[in-house]
């Protein structure tokens, strides 16, 4: 039977309807889009860039991926300024816990143990530590490292075989990078050449610039400046309390480096949110280079 022109003209537009009606019925039961996960933090770089002279670690940690490189280090004088080694930690217990507060153009390195020889005989262990596990008594001893030399007077700017802390003579090694701890931090600064390295002290109570023969760099003075304001510490330009010879700071002036010298209020304290303003001031200073 031939239907008409009418009945095929119906019979399209009841299929469509019908199509129609079981498409807008298939939209309503598709569920919304799930949302992209956010982004895993991403654990920081770990490297092992020497060892002690007991064969212990010296690690490194890096944060982000940003070219202008900044460097935080604890530790030079071991146990005698654990404190030092304690704030770097903290340090990078926030950094894990905050990986935004590295800008994007920044990364950031930290040296938690410079001396874990001398950290190791006043704390009895290397790595992470509580406050409750420091003893009480003269931490002196933890200053040097297992050879008797303080690292802090090892590097190639000045340097004397002899050199001094405070009103006492001591040993500096037989040469300039004559101790692993000190070539493994040569080492690392010359393969990274960071835009900047703060290391951490106690207990002047001051932020010290760097120089070595030819002055203070304006970095340098830039940095000083910017973590102190922030950090509320006295910024001085340069240390006359003592002759210091062979100081890490020092050694990176002499290659181009600038570098500076927080030193904490105390040997017991690590003045958190002083230091961590300091650091924040400084990262964002580079970021804006």
């Amino acid at each position: 039977m031939r239907l008409s022109p009418v009945v095929w003209i119906f019979g399209i537009f009841l299929l469509a309807l019908i199509g129609g009606g079981w498409f807008a019925l298939a939209s309503l039961k598709t569920p919304p889009p799930v949302p992209s996960p956010a982004p895993l933090v991403q654990n920081p770089v770990h490297k092992v860039i020497g060892k002690s002279v007991e064969g212990r670690d010296i690690e490194a940690y890096t944060y982000g991926t940003g070219a202008t490189h900044v460097v935080f280090a604890g530790g030079m004088h071991g146990g005698y300024e654990w404190n030092s080694v304690l704030l770097a930690y903290q340090l990078m217990d926030y950094l894990d816990a905050h990986p935004d507060f590295v800008p994007t153009n920044v990364s950031v390195s930290v040296i938690p143990v410079i001396n874990p020889d001398g950290l190791f005989t006043i704390i009895g262990k290397t790595g992470r530590f509580r406050l409750e596990e420091v003893p009480e008594g003269d931490h002196s001893a933890g200053r040097f490292n297992a050879n008797g030399v303080d690292l802090n007077r090892n590097f190639d700017c000045k340097w004397q075989s002899k050199s001094k802390w405070r009103d006492r003579e001591v040993s500096a090694g037989a040469e300039p990078f004559s101790e692993p701890e000190a070539k493994a931090v040569r080492d690392f600064m010359l393969s990274k050449r960071p835009s900047a390295v703060v290391y951490w002290h106690s207990q002047a109570n001051a932020v010290y610039a760097s120089e070595c023969e030819d002055g203070v760099l304006p970095v340098t003075k830039d940095i000083m400046n910017t973590y102190a304001r922030a950090a509320g510490y006295p910024a001085i330009e340069s240390f006359d309390s003592y002759e210091v010879t062979g100081d890490t700071e020092g050694w990176l002036a002499s290659i181009g480096i600038p570098a500076i010298t927080v030193e904490m209020k105390t040997h017991t304290t690590v003045e958190w949110e002083q230091n961590l303003a300091g650091v924040e001031a400084v990262l964002r200073y580079f970021a804006g280079k």
